[in-house]
């Protein structure tokens, strides 16, 4: 695009765009003709990535604004009548009787119920999703106050709403925000749906949009009582929890951060409903701050994240650490031990839930949800195979999918009864019936009751942890993150996609590999390491950008582009045999070094020219 179409797109952007304050963004670079800086925020526009959209916030159309949101708002409005209007001219080929009962109904049924967290903008964002919703004629629920995103999830099937719309972006860095869109089954957007809504998002000018469509009043449902059914719901789980520990106080101190976001109050809630006592609270995280101040990169999953939960449960004496990220669909923990805190990765904890959950289910424990049908567990490809070694080892199936949850829910089908799902990027669904994506809340009430459990017998998390390992085998897992930088992010990554493609060693610390691409249509149920890449029991998955090589027996190297952020995603995992306990931490250390030599032999492979 040339300076003076560049200027112009920009200017009529700026004129077209409501908010005062990208406003003045545009005027200033148009002013000082920052050319390059207008090309990065205007040649293209946001598409699709894990369920939805997510970029920094700023103006221009490849940034999150008001203008952005609204075509956003338009284009799922046009699917959703479209799709409605041929759902309701094939009702009335089949009975016109009931497509007339249908047609009445639909300012109450088959709506859209839309949630926000506490992130810059995330408000107005929903009331612009919400007000272009209504005024298109579509029934709309919005959330009475910024919420976790699990809530949302919840209420999509608590309210038989036909869509979900999330303004979030999660663990992202503090600049950015997003919309993640949910399917009426509660789930994640997944095809054809969100190519169909892409397209129509495609066609809506947001230089074009309706005199007004920014202010007003607009008609919305009743939503005071969702947070309360959650807490109810979710707190009346079946559990490891006795009834001794839940009339008691804790014998372990529990430490909790919301990381600036709005997970504190509906976890206390959770847990006090539970029986249980609130967590003690990482105060200066404690309520939404978009600014995040003390955690400009509010992912739980970096060590200096949670320095000052660590510095809290040190003033108090904490056995626990729990973390949820600003949205709290993931969780994190760290447990003390004698040469200090130490936090359980992904898999660890994916495997220690797994395990009671299976545990339970080997005791003829009753589980929620439907009981004549048989029960299943999911992961992904890039998460450790252990809970499928356990899970074997009581006769339940397991599937492993893709990565996201929006495979991981929905992959019991419709023959089996998913039961519990995990990824390792901190993310457990142990209620999928209630809640079709991950949810931090629920899994930090499940990890305290283990960890209470296990300390009336006088032993912690990492005990269990270590009885895992001893029973199934140690199984080590790391992760490496390259991030790709250039004008053409995407197309970078895909060169190094195609390099570890084209470039299959031989040998990788002199084993023997073989490469699996999950890009390859004809690829079908394919062996992974002793499981296989399921969407469902039987259900190939769809063609995906994953390259699986397999090294000696027992180990994985796994890489995939990232669903959100311009990088590369290195995993790798190994398998190796422990005998007794005083042979784990030197079984560990051998493993870890293992990890380094797999992931650096990898990337000089992909560094390669």
């Amino acid at each position: 695009m040339g300076d003076g179409a560049l200027l112009s797109l920009a200017a009529a952007w700026r004129d077209a765009d409501p908010d005062p304050e990208t406003r003045a963004e545009l005027t200033g670079l148009i002013e000082t003709r920052a050319m390059a800086e207008l090309g990065r925020r205007f040649e293209g526009s946001l598409r699709f990535g894990t369920a939805g959209i997510r970029a920094q916030l700023g103006a221009g159309a490849l940034r999150m604004n008001r203008l952005v949101v609204a075509r956003f708002a338009y284009g799922l409005a046009a699917y959703i009548t479209q799709r409605d209007d041929r759902e309701t001219a094939d009702r009335e080929t089949a009975d016109r009787e009931t497509a007339d009962r249908e047609t009445a109904d639909r300012e109450t049924a088959g709506g859209v119920v839309i949630g926000y967290d506490g992130r810059e903008h995330s408000s107005q964002f929903a009331a612009d999703v919400a007000r272009v919703l209504a005024r298109s004629g579509i029934a709309v629920w919005l959330l009475p106050h910024e919420l976790p995103t699990p809530v949302l999830a919840f209420a999509v099937r608590y309210l038989d709403a036909r869509w979900g719309v999330m303004i979030t972006a999660s663990h992202n860095p503090r600049t950015d925000n997003g919309i993640k869109l949910y399917q009426g089954d509660g789930a994640q957007l997944v095809a054809p749906a969100d190519g169909e809504i892409a397209a129509c998002m495609d066609a809506v000018d947001p230089l074009a949009l309706p005199r007004g469509w920014d202010r007003g009043s607009y008609s919305k449902q009743d939503t005071s009582g969702i947070a309360d059914a959650y807490v109810r719901a979710i707190s009346g789980r079946p559990g490891p929890a006795s009834e001794r520990m839940r009339s008691s106080q804790l014998a372990i101190k529990v430490v909790h951060t919301a990381l600036h976001g709005v997970g504190s109050e509906i976890l206390k809630a959770v847990m006090t409903r539970a029986g249980l006592p609130a967590p003690i609270t990482v105060i200066a995280q404690e309520r939404p701050d978009p600014t995040f101040p003390t955690a400009p990169f509010p992912n739980p999953e970096i060590p200096e994240t949670l320095e000052l939960a660590v510095e809290t449960a040190e003033q108090v004496h904490g056995d626990l650490i729990l973390a949820n990220d600003p949205d709290a669909d993931r969780l994190a923990v760290m447990v003390r031990e004698p040469q200090g805190w130490h936090a359980l990765s992904g898999d660890d904890l994916g495997a220690l839930i797994g395990n009671s959950v299976l545990q339970r289910l080997a005791a003829g424990c009753p589980l929620e949800g439907p009981s004549d049908l048989p029960p299943v567990v999911a992961t992904s490809v890039v998460s450790s195979s252990l809970l499928r070694r356990m899970a074997n080892a009581v006769g339940v199936r397991c599937v492993t999918t893709l990565t996201g949850f929006k495979w991981i829910a929905r992959a019991g089908g419709t023959a089996f009864h998913l039961v519990y799902g995990y990824e390792e990027a901190l993310g457990y669904a142990l209620r999928p019936s209630l809640v079709a994506d991950k949810d931090g809340i629920s899994a930090a009430l499940a990890v305290v009751e283990l960890a209470e459990e296990a300390a009336e017998s006088g032993r912690t998390l990492r005990d269990l942890v270590d009885d895992i390992s001893l029973d199934y085998g140690l199984y080590s897992t790391r992760r490496r993150a390259v991030l790709v930088q250039g004008p053409d992010t995407m197309q970078g990554i895909q060169q190094v996609l195609g390099k570890a493609r084209r470039n299959v060693p031989r040998t990788l610390n002199g084993l023997a590999v073989t490469a699996t691409d999950l890009m390859s249509r004809d690829a079908g149920v394919v062996d992974l390491a002793g499981g296989c890449a399921e969407k469902c029991p039987g259900e190939p998955v769809d063609p995906a950008d994953v390259v699986i090589w397999h090294v000696g027996d027992g180990s994985r190297v796994m890489v995939r582009p990232s669903g959100t952020e311009p990088e590369l995603k290195i995993y790798a995992e190994t398998v190796s045999s422990v005998t007794s306990r005083e042979e784990l931490a030197s079984a560990r250390a051998m493993a870890s070094e293992t990890l380094d030599r797999l992931l650096d032999g990898v990337l000089r492979i992909l560094r390669e020219t």
